[in-house]
């Protein structure tokens, strides 16, 4: 039963091969009764810590796990358990590892389980031979026994009974040399004395005669593990074996699993994931290999179903993968993104819905519920010659997102079991790539769907500008920053322009962009002057930072921005404009001269400096002048100085006869051709003028027969502009809010009528009180003058004036009518 050449093997051992799987002992009450050094090193926990106490006090069950006693009572009845879990850390973080639970075996039917387990961590790196190894030979059966300090057997599973023939009974108090001749077991006792004394894991190399093969000499590999008790000291030694009689086949299996390290999920396409993994198993494990995904998959949804539920409806897939050694093959039965229709009573039904592998070493072609519901394909899969079969379900987080099938034709050796360990193993790497990317693109969803909401769908200048914008994030993949625009229509024809940007990116920056994009919109409507209307907002962007720094649960985000905000009035032709820390706007006059005005910079938005001052500049603009705002990722790059990027700007800006949207992409199309370092966000606008025809003004004095007067000019005017439905409604405002400016105003009283898109009228007094609509009692005289402004106007405001204030009204304009 033994070797009879009495020669071990000597061949040295690499570090490297060394497994470094982390080993305990549990009674059968799952006590921890033996810790192991590697398990301190791997979850934090001393042996002290550890031994005498619950195993669920080291591997606590995930919540939508089996509860404790089920899952023993699961391990009792299979023999043992295997499969991924999450651990936490003695330090708190979280680590998912590969687990092993194996039955022990000793005297009186004594039983006891060990657990093995591997960072899951250090298999998909792909940089540890070792732990490549541990993982793949973690499926294989593997032979435990364990000896005492005198090296005498104590417990062992049935698998060493089938490595070397000795029945388990005749183990028990007895030394390696009763099973094994006297050359290999010294060799191997000084192994276990070693790792006795010093704790640590060594491997070994023996040979003997396995009881299920009897033609031929197996080779075993040996790990060694010490033991230890609460307080440190060795108790036994734990010995696992694995029949690695097929080296070079492992090692080809080893480097098939280092490849796909590297080959499979390059990227967070699932699709192109799914091809990736046939063309690995092609032809390294199969002739031909299909991968098809859950048909929610490729749009970056996780499947509704759980494993071990069903919907109710028939599976329905997407073909990701194709890969063959004669492709002709494949595509006859089903072409890449193809809809695949699974029978439910499938052996790919079945997969699906239980979520575990199927493997017809033989495939019956002629035979099965899966023939009779597609005798087409049957008969196309009869005439390719696969005549072997397996069936892998891909699944993460108890969803199954898939099945890849592979087959056999030109090989003729049907799939074995550990074919199907080693299958299981490519699509597990390929689950994990699988469901990152669903995870991204639930992520890049909803911060592409935030940003999308949060940003204006149309922009337009009313009468006052054209317009045209441009974003470019830098962050391609998540598509989110915080750069923002806006335009914003105010009284009086006017309109302000809007640059901003928040540091950051992704969804938390895109989140503080909307805040910052309504405060300004809200401050805009109050009618504030530019630096005004900044100095509001940096005090609305501290408060929010700390608002998140009092967040108890979360670490405070950097909150900080910069802002140019602009004011045009087509009636004078003049824009005031302030900055926070943002860059200068692009003035393009008429003839093609470009400027960037000189205007205090200000401090960016947030900073907590204490007052911030920030000042406005008032510039004439003539008709047709271009305005360029933008974040400064249109100016500055890694490589150049921002007076390159303000000097390229100029230059692309100066082409004649361009439309706006030809210019905006046409300054997209100058960056430097290598990925921007910030977003980039351009808003152009050319100045308009309203013709003198298009307003009306005249100066009243303070007294009250001035309303009847204001009321006659207003009727005339309307009348000249075609506008006569319109004068009852118009005197009627008119009448209130002259009448309001001389009983509660001061000075000279201005009436102005605008004809653009809709038709404004106003009034200015040197009173700078802004008027406040009140309810007025029954028995009250006045108080109703505002209220009916409010009816008959389709909105109405006041705003501040250089000399006092001004109190408008809007009213809509049939389409027909155009300016005289």
């Amino acid at each position: 039963m033994t070797n009879t050449d009495h020669t071990p093997l000597t061949e040295p051992v690499s570090p490297r091969e060394i497994p470094d799987a982390a080993i305990a002992m549990l009674d059968v009450e799952g006590t921890v009764v033996g810790w192991t050094h590697a398990a301190e090193q791997l979850v934090g926990y001393s042996a002290g810590e550890v031994v005498g106490r619950s195993a669920a006090h080291v591997l606590p069950p995930a919540e939508d796990a089996l509860s404790t006693s089920a899952f023993a009572e699961q391990c009792r009845a299979q023999d043992g358990w295997s499969g991924t879990v999450t651990v936490r850390h003695r330090d708190g973080h979280v680590i998912n590892m590969t687990l092993r639970i194996s039955r022990l075996w000793g005297q009186d039917a004594g039983t006891r389980w060990l657990v093995s387990v591997t960072d899951v961590g250090t298999l998909s790196s792909g940089a540890s031979n070792g732990a490549v190894r541990e993982s793949l030979l973690a499926h294989a059966p593997v032979g435990i026994a364990v000896y005492d300090p005198q090296l005498r057997c104590t417990w062992v599973n049935d698998v060493m009974e089938r490595h070397d023939g000795t029945p388990r009974e005749r183990r028990f108090g007895r030394r390696l040399r009763d099973s094994l001749p006297a050359v290999e077991a010294e060799a191997l006792e000084v192994v276990m004395r070693q790792v006795l004394e010093s704790g640590t894991t060594m491997v070994h190399e023996y040979r003997a005669w396995s009881s299920t093969d009897r033609r031929r000499e197996h080779a075993f590999s040996a790990s060694f593990f010490c033991l230890q008790g609460a307080d440190g000291t060795a108790l036994s030694v734990c010995a696992m074996s694995v029949d690695v009689t097929g080296n070079r086949r492992a090692r080809e299996r080893l480097a098939i699993l280092s490849e796909a390290g590297t080959r499979i999920g390059s990227t967070l396409e699932v699709m192109r994931t799914g091809q990736e993994l046939a063309d690995l198993a092609v032809p390294l494990l199969a002739d031909h290999a299909v991968v098809d995904l859950m048909e929610s998959v490729p749009f970056g949804l996780e499947p509704s179903a759980r494993i071990g539920t069903t919907s109710g409806r028939r599976p329905v897939l997407r073909r990701a993968g194709v890969a063959s050694i004669d492709l002709g093959v494949l595509e006859l039965p089903a072409v890449r993104e193809e809809v695949i229709h699974v029978p439910p009573t499938s052996s790919f039904g079945a997969a699906l819905r239980t979520g575990t592998s199927h493997l017809e070493a033989v495939l019956d072609t002629h035979a099965g519920p899966w023939v009779d519901h597609d005798p087409t394909r049957a008969q196309k899969v009869r005439d390719s010659g696969i005549h072997s079969l397996m069936v892998v379900p891909i699944r993460a987080r108890r969803c199954v997102l898939g099945l890849a099938v592979f087959g056999r034709s030109e090989e003729q050796t049907p799939f074995q079991e550990d074919d199907l360990l080693l299958a299981e193993e490519l699509v597990t790497r390929a689950a994990l790539s699988l469901d990152n990317a669903l995870q991204y693109a639930r992520q890049r969803t909803a911060a592409l769907t935030l940003q999308r909401d949060l940003l204006p769908h149309h922009v337009g200048g009313g009468a006052a500008l054209d317009v045209a914008s441009r974003y470019v994030p830098a962050d391609m993949d998540h598509g989110v920053g915080g750069d923002w625009f806006d335009v914003i229509k105010l009284s009086g024809a006017r309109a302000a322009l809007v640059v901003g940007d928040v540091v950051g990116h992704g969804i938390n920056a895109a989140a503080t962009m909307g805040r910052l994009r309504t405060a300004v919109r809200t401050l805009a409507d109050m009618e504030l002057p530019p630096h005004e209307l900044l100095t509001h907002l940096d005090d609305t962007v501290r408060r929010l930072s700390e608002e998140d720094a009092d967040a108890p649960d979360q670490a405070p985000a950097a909150v900080g921005a910069t802002c140019l905000y602009a004011l045009y009035d087509p009636v004078t032709r003049r824009c005031t404009m302030a900055r926070a820390g943002h860059p200068p706007p692009a003035i393009i006059d008429p003839q093609g001269r470009i400027t960037f005005p000189d205007m205090p910079a200000g401090a960016p938005l947030g900073l907590g400096l204490g007052l911030v001052l920030f000042e406005s500049v008032e510039l004439e603009l003539p008709e047709g002048t271009l305005l360029a705002l933008y974040t400064d990722g249109l100016v500055e790059s890694r490589d150049d100085d921002i007076d390159v990027g303000l000097d390229r700007l100029g230059v692309a800006l100066a082409g004649p006869g361009s439309s706006l949207e030809d210019l905006c992409s046409h300054v997209i199309e100058t960056l430097p051709t290598q990925a921007p370092a910030d977003d980039v966000t351009l808003l152009l606008a050319r100045t308009r003028g309203l013709e003198a025809a298009q307003v009306a003004s005249w100066e009243l004095p303070n007294d009250p027969a001035a309303v009847h007067a204001a009321r006659q000019a207003a009727a005339c005017q309307l009348s000249e502009w075609g506008l006569g439905h319109l004068v009852a409604t118009v005197q009627l405002i008119v009448s209130e809010l002259v009448t309001n400016a001389i009983r509660y105003g001061g000075g000279p009283i201005c009436l102005r009528l605008i004809q653009h898109q809709v038709l404004t009228c106003e009034v200015s007094d040197s009173n700078t009180s802004h008027p406040r609509p009140r309810q007025p009692h029954i028995i009250d005289e006045q108080g109703r003058g505002l209220f009916l402004v409010a009816q008959l106007s389709r909105r109405w405001g006041s705003r501040s004036a250089t000399d006092g204030k001004v109190v408008w009204a809007e009213q809509d304009l049939p389409s027909r009518a155009v300016a005289v």
